[in-house]
């Protein structure tokens, strides 16, 4: 029978009742149901896989134009060699995890548990039932949205009804057979529903613990589904919906006084939805680092040898120098609305309201006495929007899906990769197959009637 390949995902439930849900539940006899109480599943939403994205989903910074990786063998046989290189397949090994599917599936699965069992539990109110449940949507929705993002085309309102993306799993059995690959509209639908459907029911605030769901973070996440539908004005709404609804606010990276004191990213302050992930140690390419200005105060805070002018010589490692910032937010913040908001405002020629956003991060990012930006020029301004948004998020995850839509509108050159003699070793056409992520030969192996991406 084919299996649901969630990979890895029953390895993952078996090690966590062995080794980690101690921390969250007792660990009962085999054959007894873990989950039986409102508070084992409100505990179970605190699970580290559900608000800690691993290494391995922080290999789409790999596939963007923003990094510079030298010594790459020729063939690359490498993971990250592999990955820099957009080859159509990360392993020729089906035995290896799923990068990417995988680990969004397993979220998927445990989301889907917590559905499927939280109206049975035992204790609670009705009340605090809902809101839990709200947070499962929440989260298998943001789950859903990254696998769009990854194996769907990018978003094209005229073909979406007809592009494949991934198959809609609601169970959390592994044993059921997989569906088939539903299409991006599909998908963008139940994303949409899910979180429509719970924001009546979410927290108004999640201060106390930014990974946890609320109305904000939700409408963060729907300003992000709009963002990458290239429908802007709601993208535009929905980011101003989170900052009105959110208690979170800006670092100030020009004042050192100001920075957190907690490793913990997902406490940070700027926190709308919190996503801690590991992005260290990638070195820059040329042209993002000439995209800095003298007083840009990220310079120094999130990348180590600034100074240096050898090719990739600087890295984006705030471990090295601002160890409070050592872990990425890949989750929403409040400067990411605020960009979302102005991109918005910007394509529709309301340049007060898209200057009053950008300059909102840009007080918080450039020294100096006068760190706004001002222009009468639409074009200036949103050309100067669009350079803000990839200099403040260029290792959050979101630069590739940033590229795949640039690409529908005709924004992306070709991207070359070249080795440490400057030999091209691999180049990115625009309009290329690659901007679309094969289907893994793992999960093929396992359904093998799926339809694979070019």
């Amino acid at each position: 029978m084919k299996k649901i390949i969630y990979i890895a995902a029953q390895m993952f439930i078996c090690c966590m009742v062995l080794s980690g849900c101690d921390k969250y539940l007792d660990v009962e006899p085999k054959g007894k149901q873990l989950l039986k109480t409102t508070n084992d599943y409100d505990l179970w939403l605190n699970s580290q896989v559900l608000t800690t994205e691993t290494t391995s989903d922080n290999i789409m910074n790999y596939m963007t134009d923003n990094i510079d990786l030298q010594n790459v063998n020729t063939p690359p046989t490498t993971l990250s060699e592999l990955i820099y290189t957009w080859a159509p397949q990360f392993t020729t090994d089906v035995n290896t995890p799923t990068y990417l599917w995988g680990e969004h599936y397993r979220r998927i699965s445990l989301f889907n548990t917590v559905l499927l069992g939280i109206d049975a539990a035992q204790g609670g109110t009705a009340s605090q039932k809902s809101s839990i449940k709200a947070e499962a949507l929440l989260g298998r929705a943001h789950s859903y949205f990254y696998l769009v993002n990854e194996y769907a085309k990018p978003y094209n309102a005229a073909s979406a009804t007809t592009d494949l993306a991934v198959p809609y799993i609601t169970s959390d059995d592994v044993s059921q057979k997989t569906p088939a690959r539903s299409t991006a509209a599909e998908i963008y639908q139940h994303i949409i529903e899910d979180i429509n459907t719970a924001i009546p029911n979410l927290p108004a605030d999640n201060s106390n613990a930014r990974f946890r769901g609320s109305k904000a973070a939700a409408y963060s996440i729907l300003a992000r589904v709009y963002l990458y539908r290239r429908e802007y004005a709601e993208a535009q709404r929905y980011a101003e919906l989170a900052l009105a609804n959110t208690r979170a606010t800006m670092i100030d990276y020009t004042n050192s006084a100001s920075f957190p004191t907690t490793t913990n990213v997902v406490s940070h302050p700027d926190v709308i939805y919190g996503r801690a992930s590991v992005a260290v140690g990638l070195p820059l390419t040329a042209e993002l680092k000439n995209m800095f200005a003298t007083n840009d105060a990220r310079r120094t805070v999130l990348y180590y040898n600034w100074a240096g002018t050898a090719r990739g010589a600087t890295l984006f490692y705030a471990a090295a120098v601002t160890p409070a910032f050592q872990l990425t937010n890949s989750g929403t913040t409040v400067q990411e609305m605020h960009l979302i908001a102005a991109e918005g405002a910007a394509r529709s020629s309301n340049l007060s309201v898209a200057l009053a956003h950008l300059n909102e991060v840009r007080r918080n990012r450039y020294t100096g006495t006068n760190r706004d930006y001002n222009s009468t020029d639409p074009d200036a301004v949103f050309t100067e929007i669009l350079a803000e948004r990839r200099r403040e998020l260029p290792f959050h995850g979101l630069r590739w899906f940033d590229m795949r839509r640039f690409d529908t509108e005709n924004r992306m050159p070709t991207v070359t990769r070249t080795n440490a003699q400057n030999v091209v070793i691999a180049t990115l056409e625009p309009h290329s197959s690659k901007y679309t992520l094969q289907v893994p030969i793992q999960v093929l192996a396992f359904n093998p009637d799926m339809i694979q991406n070019p």
